[in-house]
């Protein structure tokens, strides 16, 4: 038997990422920490589409980005076929709910860019599946669907990032004060994880503080729901790997059992 893998909602920041040594390294630091998956599943905030859509093998990266340097759109991250994972998903889902699988579509930069960092040597398979809907309930009854998974060595991950109001921004750079929105949203949000308030944080548009500045859309926000309909025990407290700010941004990231 396999031992359960954990799954994680992390923040993946913008390309810019790949160069902050702080950020990068914590996420390394976490990599490194947790067991050796033989596949990663992730829904990144970057793919919105229903039905329940799954990543080709050996397509290109999608660089979903713009003004930044242009090494960033010459990376590269190759990884192993995915397409049994892939299959084992589609078996998962009901009989009335179709997965479409791409045969052009690769991972977006909420999928590449930060496994780039935690999974360095790209030997891990990776496939990317849609964010099929903004509705917590829903996406909660998707990750449980899931859950099977981590018993066979895969790593579930929900990519998007704890705050996102970049129209809200007066200020990009790294070390940015966070904006009082930021800054609210964030501790609410830290201290309902804390006590796994799973009601609380699905409650977020009526009751979080710095709405809506702190998630003018919320598909950022959204794949925390796949990770804890993911989780053993939804409403049991998981572990806050890591915590702060970035470019004023909350990049808390969660690891729940």
């Amino acid at each position: 038997m396999n031992a359960r893998m954990p799954a994680l909602y992390i923040g993946h920041g913008a390309p810019p990422l790949l160069d902050d040594p702080i950020w990068s390294g914590q996420l390394a630091a976490w990599a490194r920490d947790l067991p050796r998956p033989k596949a990663i599943l992730i829904v990144s905030a970057h793919w919105e589409s229903a039905p329940v859509s799954l990543s080709a093998n050996y397509a290109p990266l999608v660089y979903d980005f713009g003004g930044f340097a242009p090494k960033y759109y010459q990376m590269t991250y190759e990884t192993p076929d995915a397409s049994a994972l892939a299959q084992r998903v589609a078996a998962m889902m009901p009989a009335g709910e179709p997965v479409h699988q791409h045969t052009s579509r690769g991972l977006d930069h909420g999928a590449w860019v930060p496994l780039k960092i935690m999974y360095p040597k790209g030997d891990v398979p990776v496939l990317q599946m849609s964010l099929p809907t903004d509705d917590p309930v829903k996406l909660m009854k998707l990750g449980e669907r899931l859950k099977p998974l981590r018993d066979e060595g895969v790593l579930i991950i929900g990519s998007g990032f704890l705050t996102h109001g970049l129209p809200f921004l007066k200020e990009f750079r790294i070390e940015a004060a966070a904006p009082g929105w930021s800054r609210d949203f964030d501790a609410w949000a830290g201290e309902a994880m804390a006590r796994g308030d799973v009601d609380t944080l699905a409650a977020y548009a009526s009751k979080a503080p710095g709405m809506p500045y702190a998630h003018p859309t919320v598909e950022h926000y959204t794949p925390l729901f796949v990770t804890l309909g993911a989780a053993t025990t939804p409403d049991e407290p998981g572990i806050q790997v890591i915590d702060g700010f970035w470019m004023g941004l909350s990049k808390r990231s969660l690891q729940v059992a």
